[in-house]
């Protein structure tokens, strides 16, 4: 029987950096470099109408004059944005089909681009694929089903010239380009990003997928991702990464933009697993994202599950504003840092409505020589009566050069709020080994068993066959774990 999707999103996941592989197709690639005629470039190619190119140009500007951030715990080069390219696409001419080595590509990747239709046995999740390869999107699939049900499913390209009233309605209204450096650049010079729009009522049919292959050497990648769900609707989102081994350090600064409705539900699942560097610390990705949630209507509510098990630098705080009265924000995370990566993640959750809750539960594990940080913002308006919040951020520390914190920062502002805030940190004790192994349990799996154990608050969050994949992702060598 073929695969679930979930089961597909992890083990592709899985095959990021441990495949490796660079696809050799032919690839347009921009020189190098940027400022204003880069911009007008993507814009062009794009078929942009002029506001969409002018607000591109106010982002770039503001990124020129936008001051860097100081405030995260992240050792951090010098990033040379002058050397990146800004943006590459397979060449491919009006009508060809696919490049077959594309599709290989992604088939390599567990990804097989094929109708939902196609797709697994009665009971099965069927899930509607849109593929990006640098910053294009090269296939999009479950489009006609969709259809049927007003859902609009495509690259946000494509978007802008079919549905240019919505984005422009939308766009920016959740991230705008003054949010911060890394916002402005993906404003400016975003390419190859996804589009989702729910109309009233609807309850998506498929899971509703984008996947991420970043191959250009020396280019970055900046998708943008803008989701509108209605009032009464739902739907469920994953998304997932991919790239090959570089000597050289590569840029990812990406932007989702998430609006929901009176009584809409968005769920919005990522596993990021892209390549963390070599055992020396050599190369990798650099993430910097933003990506945010609006609840917007009444009873509305936004989901974020998330595994972060790559990169070598990862900069990321997904979070929601809860303007509508009940509204719900919650945000579940497993955070993986080993060899020399490091991350500075967590969320913010903005209560403005009156009776809103928000549940965070942020898990990390730090190994070897990885550092990482939650930084995480609870914000209680003085018109948010009776909101309530609860986080739990739990670290586990494997190894003796390893480091974990916690920055939590919560400002209330109403009298009838409650907020609870709890952390701990942990390691792997001779005693816990001890007792598994007095059970007949060898030292290897009683290590999988406790992470396990340790994570399993935000796996069971996670589709159950995407779960057991991902906990293979988190799968630890034994050296220097018990301490």
């Amino acid at each position: 029987m073929p695969e679930s999707a979930q089961t597909t999103l992890a083990r592709w996941a899985q095959a990021s950096y441990e495949a490796g592989f660079e696809t050799p197709v032919a690839e347009e690639v921009v020189p190098p470099g940027l400022n204003e005629e880069t911009v007008r470039l993507i814009s062009r190619k794009q078929g942009e109408p002029q506001w969409m190119l002018d607000w591109r140009l106010a982002a770039y500007r503001r990124w020129t004059e936008a001051a860097w951030p100081r405030w995260s715990s992240l050792t951090l080069p010098e990033i040379d944005f002058q050397a990146i390219s800004y943006y590459a696409a397979p060449e491919q001419g009006a009508g060809e089909a696919l490049d077959p080595r594309l599709i290989e590509t992604y088939e390599r990747l567990g990804i097989p681009l094929r109708e939902p239709a196609q797709q697994g046995g009665s009971g099965s999740p069927r899930t509607a694929v849109h593929a990006i390869f640098d910053a294009a999107p090269v296939a999009t699939t479950g489009q006609a089903e969709l259809a049927r049900y007003g859902i609009v499913f495509c690259s946000l390209a494509a978007a802008v010239q079919q549905y240019p009233e919505l984005v422009r309605r939308h766009l920016g209204s959740v991230v705008p380009p003054a949010d911060n450096p890394f916002a402005a650049l993906n404003a400016a010079v975003f390419a190859g990003g996804t589009f989702v729009y729910i109309p009233e009522g609807v309850e998506c049919p498929l899971h509703l997928s984008a996947y991420l292959r970043l191959n250009a050497r020396c280019a970055g990648q900046f998708e943008r991702t803008l989701i509108i769900a209605e009032r009464g609707s739902t739907v469920s989102f994953l998304e997932g990464c991919t790239a090959p081994r570089r000597e050289e350090c590569q840029l990812h600064a990406s932007v989702a933009e998430l609006v929901a409705r009176d009584g809409a539900r968005i769920d919005y699942t990522t596993v990021q697993n892209w390549y963390p560097g070599d055992e020396h610390g050599q190369g990798g990705v650099f993430t910097f994202d933003t990506k945010r949630g609006l609840c917007a209507g009444d009873r509305s509510r936004i989901r974020w599950v998330q595994a972060e098990t790559g990169a070598a630098l990862n900069w990321k705080y997904p979070g929601c504003v809860l303007r509508g009265d009940e509204a719900v924000g919650e945000f579940y995370s497993v955070t993986l840092t080993r060899g020399y990566q490091q991350a500075d993640t967590g969320t913010k959750m903005i209560h403005q409505g009156r009776n809103t809750r928000s549940h965070i539960v942020a898990k990390g594990i730090a190994a070897d020589r990885g550092q990482q940080s939650y930084r995480g913002l609870v914000s209680v308006h003085p018109e948010a009566e009776r909101a309530r919040n609860y986080s739990q951020c739990d670290s586990m520390l494997m190894g003796a050069e390893c480091a974990a914190h916690t920055f939590p920062y919560i400002d209330t502002q109403s009298t009838t709020a409650q907020v609870e805030h709890e952390a701990t940190i942990s390691r792997i004790s001779d005693a816990q080994l001890f007792y598994c192994k007095q059970r007949g349990i060898g030292e290897e799996d009683a290590v999988s068993m406790i992470v396990s154990g340790f994570c399993k608050e935000v796996l069971q969050r996670l589709p159950a066959p995407f779960a057991a994949e991902a906990q293979r992702l988190l799968n630890l060598p034994l050296d220097q774990s018990v301490g």
